[in-house]
């Protein structure tokens, strides 16, 4: 894709960030490519979440500036914001007897006026999330029932309902079985390529990150080491320079990606 035309519509600026006294990152210029799959990688502690956090405006830089469709994203108001970018944080929790059509339904707030009732465009917006993600017939079904597939499958309905054309997740695989994980990387790839949702996604898994992503950012330390496509930018040196693993890299024989294959300290094995 060619995104000189259009400049990225979410942007971070010379970004310092940290809670408190607490330094994760300075000085950070990243983009958000318009259009792409974009996986944040990188070992723990080294910022990920936290330009996650700051690009969607859940806190405040210390310095430097997150820009969202040219403007300053602190000059919009909350709804606009929400208007615009879909957010799916780690620690998202709702009351556990709330039903799977209400959960999703709390996605139409920024679109709803005030004192409003119910109308039909969020009615319509709420189906079309629900089967978008394959859990229509889930909507009467509690959430605290659902398997960890499906609950994440619904926390992305919600974001969906919000009609945000940026949605920015936080390790939406941690904890779910491997099926469940394939499952859900799968819709996120076809929420980007089919329907032309951009996506930034925090991930841990690398050789995920290599298949479904289109576009890398790696940090380490509250730094961007490098970033692109995959093909690209995934070499045995910049595995050790990020996660300080030794490793080759094959091609992935389905996705024909790089295939990260860990060497441990002392070569390849067996324990």
């Amino acid at each position: 894709m060619n995104h000189a035309i259009t400049p990225p519509r979410l942007q971070g600026e010379q970004l310092t960030l940290g809670y408190g006294k607490k330094l994760i990152a300075s000085e950070l210029n990243v983009s958000i490519p318009n259009g792409e799959f974009t996986a944040i990688i990188g070992p723990n502690g080294c910022g990920k979440s936290t330009l996650l956090r700051a690009l969607s405006r859940l806190m405040k830089p210390m310095a430097g500036h997150v820009r969202l469709d040219g403007a300053l994203i602190s000059d919009y108001p909350t709804k606009e914001v929400a208007r615009r970018i879909g957010l799916l944080t780690q620690s998202a929790s709702a009351p556990g007897d709330i039903s799977v059509a209400e959960l999703v339904a709390r996605g139409r707030y920024p679109h709803q006026p005030v004192f409003s009732r119910w109308r039909d465009e969020d009615e319509v917006a709420v189906q079309h999330a629900m089967k978008a993600t394959g859990i229509t017939a889930l909507a009467g079904q509690a959430v605290d029932t659902l398997s960890g597939g499906q609950r994440q499958r619904a926390w992305i309905a919600m974001v969906l309902a919000q009609e945000t054309s940026i949605l920015l997740l936080d390790e939406p695989t941690t904890w779910l079985d491997i099926s469940y994980q394939i499952d859900l990387l799968e819709l996120l790839c076809d929420l980007n390529r089919e329907q032309g949702y951009t996506l930034a996604v925090v991930l841990h898994d690398l050789n995920q990150a290599c298949r479904y992503a289109t576009h890398l950012i790696a940090l380490r330390d509250g730094k961007i080491v490098a970033q692109g496509a995959p093909k690209a930018i995934v070499t045995t040196e910049l595995i050790e320079a990020v996660y300080g693993l030794r490793c080759m890299i094959i091609d992935d024989p389905v996705a024909h990606t790089p295939l990260v294959i860990p060497l441990g300290n002392s070569g390849i094995r067996q324990c």
